[in-house]
């Protein structure tokens, strides 16, 4: 390290990187940026989405100030003795595309900003069920606007929810999704089962002024699933609530 501000930088990042790791038995480019800041979690939604064509562009830091963060986790990372695990980034929306990191595109940067670092104290088992985790396409993401007075940039239309495509915004009808029904946030064991049920289902997210993030509203699912789950629910609701004999 060069200069204090150097050593300022390097001490954030593996503080960063450390918590991640302690939470999660892994940690990611994305976790460092998010840890110390220089990544807000609305701006990695927005990436998510589809709202930023690179992840580079959402960062509240220059170029060479992340490229050094990011020499840093690695450095740290190899020293810690974890293990790299390329992970697949895609967007959460229909078309399922590769997110991309860096504005060049440039494949060595893109592949150091896809690669997880997993405790090397994890059994063999365990490593794999990250690994899969972290590999696994994350679930449709739908928002519920704030204003109104949107339109798709498909049919011209708007609704109650919009997905994010690179063109803009487009209606459920126009994506496919108009047949599913929105189950509320509230009931975790409800959510649970009709989430296992459903084929198709997309998380229901609005931004939050006063937050400055995206909160989860509910999940869209296929009625029939979530009908399915609510009686289930309820005849096992039913029998909990019976008074067992001779009580």
């Amino acid at each position: 390290m060069n200069s204090e501000k150097d050593r300022r930088l390097e001490a954030r990042v593996v503080a960063a990187a450390e918590a991640a790791l302690a939470g999660q038995n892994h940690v990611s480019p994305v976790d460092v940026l998010l840890g110390i800041g220089w990544l807000a979690p609305a701006h990695l939604q927005d990436w998510r989405i589809g709202r930023v064509p690179y992840l580079e562009g959402a960062v509240q830091a220059n170029l060479s100030r992340v490229s050094e963060a990011m020499r840093l986790f690695r450095s740290w990372a190899e020293r810690r003795g974890l293990r790299p695990s390329e992970t697949a980034y895609v967007a959460r929306t229909p078309d399922r595309r590769v997110l991309r990191f860096g504005r060049s595109g440039n494949p060595d940067i893109e592949r150091a900003y896809r690669t997880h670092w997993v405790s090397p104290d994890l059994s063999e088992r365990k490593r794999r069920r990250i690994e899969e985790r972290a590999s696994r396409p994350p679930d449709l993401l739908v928002i519920r606007p704030l204003d109104q007075e949107w339109t798709c940039h498909r049919c011209g239309g708007n609704g109650d929810f919009l997905m994010m495509e690179n063109a803009g915004p487009a209606c459920l009808r126009c994506v496919g999704l108009d047949h599913l029904a929105l189950l509320p946030s509230g009931d975790a064991a409800l959510t649970r089962r009709a989430s296992a049920k459903t084929k198709a289902k997309a998380v229901v997210v609005r931004f939050s002024r006063a937050r400055k993030r995206y909160e989860r509203q509910g999940l869209l699912v296929e009625p029939g699933a979530l009908r399915e789950a609510e009686g289930e629910l309820a005849a096992e609701r039913s029998r909990k609530s019976r008074p067992r004999p001779g009580s």
